[in-house]
């Protein structure tokens, strides 16, 4: 990498000032900049990048020549800063880079993991959903605990097993995290990563060996039995009433709360919900509606509520479990989690457990169990992840062997 400057004799004025430009060579690269500064042919020193400028009464462009030299001397000490940036990171010069940084304010020499980690988000907001913003700033806070706990500088080169190995025990000797949020924190680490390497910002692969596997864990649903049993019951309070037919539409078509909490009146379109879905951004997603989800919104037809009464995630959660628990859905249920290698069980009752994200699993679960074809019951949910749906087939094929009591019958 190298740079000068050359005279674009081409451009002279009238008065013999010509304009300097800088040039920036690396290999076959050459980058061309403009500077805002001028002189006249003879008062060039090519050899100090300067121009010959003293202070007397017969040079008449002394104060023009001072603004122009700042000029320069500020870009060779930014070109320089930008050269040993390449350097002290390891970065193969690129032409993208380097304009981008020449661009900057104040150029920085090291990368600030941190500084990158929230110009990955900036960018990312471009492309990602707000659910995945929240997540990915979630995990910042969480890393910035991590640093100040363990007096671990995190840099981008640097992620390999030994960092592991500490942040391992930060999690779950220190914070007693879950090793499924654990997982959730490495993979988003893991894509922040993968992001700062393709950008150039770090040439260390050993991130790709942080190890990220997710356990399964419960699945929480009601049976159909009752789901009927809560879609059919008489509130009195019309509060819980509007709160489970929301939870119950979830229920009857299989989506997202985020997706139903949007529906609009051009959403509904004879037999079927047609909108476009907010997680994975598939446009044209139809769904058919059954009996009982056309019911729900008939209900409120002609009402403010139209097409369905809508509540945010933490309000819905919290009426569907009072909802639960006055159907009598108060059977224990274990749960068993682990952080690292130690295992938690917790008893809840069912009606505990019961979310908005429930409604989305009754539905999937229930049409496996009732027969519904895989790729039916897939294309409804819209899954993407083969492994996510497969937990539902693994649900539905244990009702299946209910079939097995045929054997009953022989003597």
């Amino acid at each position: 990498m190298k740079y000068y400057f050359e005279l674009r004799k081409e451009k002279i004025n009238k008065d013999g000032m010509i304009p300097i430009r800088l040039v920036v060579m690396n290999a076959k690269t050459r980058i061309r900049k403009s500077v805002e500064a001028k002189t006249k042919l003879e008062d060039w020193d090519r050899e100090n990048n300067k121009i010959n400028n003293p202070n007397s009464k017969f040079n008449t462009n002394y104060k023009e020549y001072q603004k122009s030299n700042k000029n320069i001397a500020d870009i060779i000490q930014k070109v320089e800063k930008i050269f040993t940036y390449f350097e002290y990171n390891g970065i193969p010069f690129q032409a993208s880079i380097f304009n981008e940084k020449f661009d900057e304010g104040d150029v920085k020499v090291t990368i600030s993991f941190f500084d990158a980690y929230d110009e990955f988000v900036k960018i990312s907001k471009l492309t990602k959903t707000s659910s995945t913003i929240t997540k990915y700033n979630s995990v910042k806070n969480f890393l910035t605990a991590f640093e100040l706990h363990s007096n671990h500088t995190l840099r981008l080169d640097t992620c390999d097993f030994r960092f592991e190995e500490s942040f391992m025990d930060y999690c779950f000797n220190t914070r007693k995290t879950l090793n499924n949020y654990y997982a959730k924190i490495v993979k988003s680490l893991k894509a922040f990563l993968n992001w700062a390497y393709e950008r150039g910002y770090h040439s260390s692969l050993n991130f790709k060996k942080l190890k990220s596997k997710e356990e399964d864990i419960e699945v929480i649903y009601l049976t159909s039995e009752e789901l009927m049993k809560l879609y059919h019951h008489n509130f009195d309070n019309p509060a819980l009433d509007r709160a489970r037919d929301m939870w119950c539409l979830l229920a009857f078509t299989g989506q997202r709360h985020s997706d139903v909490y949007s529906l609009q009146n051009a959403n509904i379109e004879d037999d079927y919900l047609h909108f476009t879905v907010k997680k994975t951004k598939t446009v044209n997603h139809h769904v058919y509606l059954i009996k009982q989800a056309k019911e729900l919104i008939e209900k409120y037809r002609d009402t403010i509520y139209y097409p369905i009464p809508r509540l945010t995630s933490q309000k819905l959660n919290e009426k569907i479990q009072i909802c639960c628990e006055k159907i009598g859905l108060t059977q224990e249920i274990e749960l068993t989690r682990f952080i690292g290698a130690k295992r938690i069980s917790q008893t809840f009752k069912k009606h505990e457990l019961i979310g908005s994200h429930c409604g989305r699993k009754t539905f999937i679960t229930n049409s496996l169990i009732l027969g519904i074809p895989e790729r039916v019951v897939r294309s409804i949910s819209n899954h993407k992840d083969e492994k996510n749906f497969r937990k539902y087939v693994n649900i539905s094929e244990i009702h299946k062997q209910k079939a097995l009591s045929a054997w009953d019958s022989l003597n």
